[in-house]
């Protein structure tokens, strides 16, 4: 009897996209072009993002601070394309949850790391680092998988 080695989703995913695909792939949507996102990074299984602080994204003027919208948003993206090294793409998102740890201010980073891909849906994480470096929100997304290419 042969000990038989586990397959791994990775062996029919796609190739690892380097950054300047994922970024240009990213910018085909003007909402991201509007976020400012930049990709400093792409890994198996992980991203790392940057948004540009622009002056719409403040709620409270007197406080100076970000809207969660944008935040949640960059949870989103960001665990999101952490999948892209599975998929290739951006998927759709199933359910989003949203954790806000202190106001934000300034430039953003985010960082999405995959907690597990299946067949039909996939599970990522992200968090979110204001330009001091403090988190200021993470969160978690349940991910629609694509359907398997059909063989000719």
């Amino acid at each position: 009897m042969t000990a038989s080695t586990p397959s791994t989703s990775r062996a029919s995913a796609p190739a690892l996209p380097s950054a300047e695909e994922v970024q240009a792939r990213l910018l085909r949507g003007p909402y991201h072009q509007w976020l400012g996102l930049q990709v400093q990074s792409v890994g198996e299984g992980s991203i790392d993002l940057t948004a540009q602080f622009r002056d719409e994204w403040v709620v409270n003027p007197e406080g100076g601070y970000i809207h969660g919208g944008i935040l949640a948003a960059l949870v989103d993206l960001a665990a999101d394309w952490a999948l892209v090294s599975h998929t290739g793409r951006g998927v759709p998102t199933i359910d989003l949850r949203v954790d806000y740890h202190r106001a934000a201010r300034g430039h953003l980073r985010a960082e999405g790391r995959v907690v597990k891909t299946g067949r039909q849906f996939s599970v990522a994480e992200a968090r979110v680092f204001d330009a001091e470096g403090q988190l200021v929100a993470s969160g978690r997304g349940v991910y629609a998988m694509p359907a398997p290419a059909t063989k000719a």
